[in-house]
């Protein structure tokens, strides 16, 4: 019995709160009873047109260079079955759980359109997985984005045939062997089903949209982290006034500018320098909001993207039952989402550029803190050697910001000779973030730390509840200890999204 939240899918209502959700295991995921006859209509055309004799590609003929190979109708259902397992040539580490369940749900919901031909009990099988948590081990590499993610979903479709490996209650075993533990059956493969489970961006836009989500959290926190240093720093909020921002009117940077004003409101730090003699800040600090407001747009420009993309039908042919015809196209093609991942990339790694400078200057011993954050500098090193991996990590996300969308090796003796490199920028994303929840952790021990000395001065509206809720975690750093385990602590804040609810809970949305 389901007893999490239902979700009911109709291939045109997944967004990516939803599919971290879904990827999470927080609910149960059912076909929408309206796409049902859809499903059927299109699934009977290939039936119907399979009997009829007539030539479908990948259906009654062989795939890539093999197009013009003819298949007799007697041997369609083993040309499928030949396919998932010919095309199941991945290596590397498996994909992470979620990402694998995002995958599939991603696969289902494109299925469900009813424009790729599958049988109802194909979509069904994906759907029950997921909710018996049987979840297919896919090697992370292989794809090159065109003709889809083709060995990765190759790997998933493997074990709805009762083949390959998969995870289940913790423990991995046979595909056969998992589905039998969750009291599920494998399928055997019917006209276009193998090809249909196999040819689409399901893989790429998954790790997309899960690093999208983790990165909509750290812009959160990056400005957090931000306020709290800059207030730390003694810096000015001149440069967060509405009516300096609304003179170059982007969104993002209208709405850090303001996250920045409510993050320092009533702040005693920024109020008991008011007429020092510093005209200004250095760029890290003055130039929050147009920074982060860029990325901010950035990253609502793929999501915008992601969206488009899990809602739409990537596989080929296409088949169109209202007027019984088979359509050859690109949709699998993977450039859509390659070029909006690489600019995800780009734009994260700029985040976690301007915020280690930030951690930079906090250590240097300016504006009263002392050097290295340390009272006790000389015999202890405070926060030197954290700014050294804020910087490994910058720079490691410098070379993983080349875009792989700008690369291309043709594949299939040169029938397809152009693909997008798409699933390698999707990793590279996620990679990415992971670097800059890290750089961001760092800055928030650092800004705690720099906080600490500026008692009993009050800290702003929502940067005081930051402080605490690092202070929950983290101590003081009085004198020096192993600080790994600081910085895996404050991540976690970041990545759980504790840290900006307990922010939000105070000031509203940021």
């Amino acid at each position: 019995m389901l007893t999490t939240p239902l979700v009911r899918i109709d291939g045109t209502n997944l967004t990516i709160p939803l599919v971290k959700r879904i990827a999470s295991g927080d609910g149960a995921v059912k076909l929408d009873d309206s796409v049902r006859g859809l499903i059927q209509a299109g699934r009977d055309l290939v039936e119907q047109t399979v009997k009829e004799g007539k030539q479908i590609y990948g259906v009654t003929t062989g795939f890539g260079r093999l197009k013009s190979v003819m298949i007799a109708p007697k041997d369609a259902v083993e040309l499928q079955r030949n396919l998932v397992l010919s095309h199941c040539t991945g290596v590397g580490e498996p994909l992470p759980e979620d990402a694998t369940r995002a995958s599939m749900l991603l696969r289902a919901h494109s299925l469900a359109r009813g424009y790729s031909g599958v049988r109802l009990e194909v979509i069904e099988l994906l759907l029950e997985m997921l909710n018996r948590r049987v979840s297919p081990v896919i090697p992370s590499k292989g794809s090159v984005g065109a003709s889809g993610d083709l060995a990765p979903l190759a790997h998933m479709a493997l074990v709805l045939i009762g083949e390959g490996e998969a995870d289940f209650e913790g423990r991995r075993m046979s595909g056969a062997n998992a589905l039998s533990a969750a009291r599920l059956k494998p399928i055997v493969l019917s006209y276009k089903e193998g090809l249909a489970l196999i040819n689409g961006t399901q893989i790429m836009t998954a790790i997309g949209a899960l690093t999208a989500a983790r990165a909509e959290l750290a812009c959160k926190a990056a400005d957090i982290a931000g306020a709290m240093s800059l207030e730390a720093f003694l810096g000015t909020d001149a440069a967060f006034d509405e009516r300096l921002n609304a003179l170059r009117p982007h969104p993002g940077q209208a709405r850090v500018a303001a996250n920045m004003r409510h993050l320092l409101h009533q702040s005693g730090v920024i109020a008991s320098h008011a007429d020092c003699d510093r005209v200004q800040d250095p760029y890290s600090f003055r130039c929050i909001p147009v920074v982060h407001g860029a990325v901010r747009d950035a990253l609502h420009a793929v999501e915008n993207a992601l969206v488009i993309e899990m809602n739409s039908v990537t596989d080929n042919p296409i088949v169109i039952p209202e007027d019984g015809t088979f359509l050859t196209g690109g949709n699998f093609h993977g450039e859509p989402v390659a070029l909006v991942l690489d600019y995800l990339s780009m734009a994260l790694t700029e985040l976690g550029s301007i915020a280690e400078r930030r951690i930079y200057k906090l250590l240097e011993g300016l504006e009263g803190l002392p050097p290295f954050l340390s009272e006790g500098h000389g015999l202890h090193c405070g926060y030197m050697l954290a700014q050294y991996t804020a910087a490994a990590l910058v720079s490691e996300n410098k070379t993983l910001s080349y875009p792989a969308s700008v690369d291309s090796i043709p594949t299939s003796a040169g029938q397809e000779d152009h693909v997008s490199m798409g699933t390698i920028s999707a990793r590279q994303s996620e990679q990415v973030v992971g670097n800059l929840e890290n750089v961001i952790a760092i800055e928030l021990l650092e800004a705690a730390q720099a906080l600490d000395f500026r008692a009993p001065l009050t800290y702003g509206q929502g940067t005081a509840v930051a402080h605490r809720a690092v202070r929950e975690v983290v101590p003081h750093l009085s004198e020096d200890r192993n600080l790994s385990q600081d910085i895996a602590s404050v991540r976690e804040l970041v990545m759980s999204g504790t840290l900006v609810a307990a922010v939000e809970s105070e000031i509203g949305a940021l």
